[in-house]
């Protein structure tokens, strides 16, 4: 019983002796973010290395917490870098010209200079270094696949928008007055979409990253469509189109959409998934090349941008209605949070609260209904 009760009590990767670190002296850094790292006790020779980005209002340490992610580096070896904004109520900059732009600086940047200092200090395999991340950091995904191709090899990309689809806006968290991004109201063909991504690395011939997206269809903050703009602009990137559906995949509630031979580019939508991570770490890793399978191979795309606009044969389902609340999951960025241990949040009160809600503390803003009834939610 006392085992059980502390095999509960603590994740396996907190439990092992390895442990979240900071590290101040990474280089560049344009926009002042932070760094940390999670170093198994048993480093791969060449490790991979994976970049884990929290959501809007998260930290590094919550997203370290928050997924399998450390228990797995224990088994094969692999390097976690957790990046952390302070900026934008912890919201990641994907819409200035910076982070958009290859070598621009920006948030970008900084990341990038992480990944350089991994690689450097832990003799990391540079053609394996991954991408990952939950709704800001989802979005935060698709640009570094945009803007830094030569430094990724693949992506996952939870509950994000498309490269570039907030482009030109003063800001991209919950509470920015321009919501036509998140709510899916910006339209472009794929090959316009397509042609973002290529434009954050003018001149660029090389291989392109592999990417999975992933999105609730109840998801009412970054609506489904999203999902389906990412999928278009990154199935027109990589020139793969929708070859099948299977249902199942990795369980019961979703649809896996496979781009050619999948290999490529994989779309995942959750029935009855609202905004909440739901990447799939063990499938995650496998698209990755870094469980022990085969390494899938990066393709360069086609030679010239691709004129049709034709879409997968999968769109999202017009009928899907959003849910009208959230689970733990989708708040605060989930694992911080010190509220109602159950408790679910309406939809339509998280764009409030994403933005100002860190650690369970409510802090300072305008007294909106939504700011009242989140403060009702979270008790004295």
């Amino acid at each position: 019983m006392l085992r059980s009760l502390f095999i509960l009590g603590c994740s396996l990767a907190l439990c092992l002796g390895a442990s979240l670190q900071q590290v101040s002296n990474f280089g560049g850094n344009p926009t002042g973010i932070r760094m940390y790292i999670y170093v198994p006790d048993k480093v791969a020779a060449n490790p991979a290395v994976i970049v884990a980005l929290h959501p809007c209002g998260g930290s590094a340490s919550q997203w370290y917490s928050g997924t399998e992610l450390p228990s797995y580096a224990n088994q094969y070896g692999y390097i976690i870098i957790y990046p952390e904004t302070p900026n934008m109520s912890n919201c990641w900059d994907v819409q200035n010209p910076a982070s958009l732009t290859h070598g621009a600086g920006g948030d970008a940047q900084g990341i990038v200079n992480m990944v350089s200092y991994t690689l450097q200090t832990y003799k990391g395999d540079s053609a394996r270094v991954y991408v990952m991340g939950f709704s800001s950091g989802g979005m935060m995904t698709n640009l570094l696949a945009g803007s830094y191709p030569d430094v990724f090899a693949a992506g996952s990309a939870n509950s994000g928008v498309a490269d570039a689809c907030f482009a030109g806006a003063q800001s991209a968290t919950p509470a920015s007055a321009n919501q036509t991004c998140a709510q899916g109201q910006i339209q472009h063909t794929a090959a316009e979409w397509g042609n973002f991504a290529r434009n954050s690395y003018p001149g660029y011939t090389g291989k392109r990253p592999r990417m999975m997206i992933w999105h609730g269809l109840n998801d009412g903050l970054v609506v489904p469509k999203c999902a389906q703009q990412a999928l278009d602009q990154w199935s027109n990137v990589l020139g793969v189109s929708a070859s099948k559906t299977v249902t199942g995949v990795p369980s019961a509630e979703f649809t896996q959409t496979v781009y050619g031979d999948g290999s490529q580019l994989q779309g995942f939508l959750g029935q009855g998934r609202g905004h909440e991570p739901m990447a799939n770490v063990p499938l995650m890793l496998k698209f990755f090349g870094i469980d022990g399978t085969a390494q899938p191979t990066s393709t360069q795309g086609p030679s010239s941008p691709s004129v049709t606009s034709s879409k997968p044969t999968t769109s999202i389902p017009s009928t899907t209605k959003p849910a009208t609340t959230a689970p733990q999951w989708g708040q605060c960025g989930g694992n911080g949070w010190t509220g109602p241990t159950l408790q679910a949040i309406p939809q339509d009160v998280i764009l409030y609260a994403l933005c100002i809600c860190l650690k369970g503390k409510l802090l300072s803003c305008s007294r909106t209904a939504a700011s009242r009834r989140f403060a009702a939610i979270l008790g004295p």
